[in-house]
């Protein structure tokens, strides 16, 4: 997908429209989150305290192969910082794409 480097779109902060530079947000990593079916999250809670799994916690079952697809392309986030008050603004929705090339359009 390929995008100007800027554009002239509305600025909530400004409340006017203003010249805007285009970012990919980057994706990072989660941090200090626990699953909801987690060991540990079901530890921290005192759900498996003491000796043995007592047969809960064991293996789970087998997962059929049609539930094994995944997404071929992450999800891009675009940002747009107004030049005017140096703010940025998340797009409204998400892009599933492979590539953003920006500066090309």
């Amino acid at each position: 997908m390929k995008l100007p480097k800027k554009t002239t779109r509305y600025c909530p902060f400004c409340k006017k429209r203003t010249e805007q530079k285009i970012d990919v947000v980057s994706t990072g990593h989660k941090r200090g989150t626990l699953t909801w079916g987690s060991l540990s999250r079901a530890k921290q809670r005192g759900k498996a305290r003491g000796k043995g799994n007592l047969g809960r916690w064991g293996s789970k079952k087998a997962i059929k192969s049609w539930k094994r697809k995944t997404k071929t392309t992450p999800r891009r986030v675009l940002i747009y910082t107004c030049q005017v008050c140096k703010k940025s603004k998340h797009a409204g929705h998400s892009r599933r794409v492979s590539k953003i090339i920006i500066g090309e359009k």
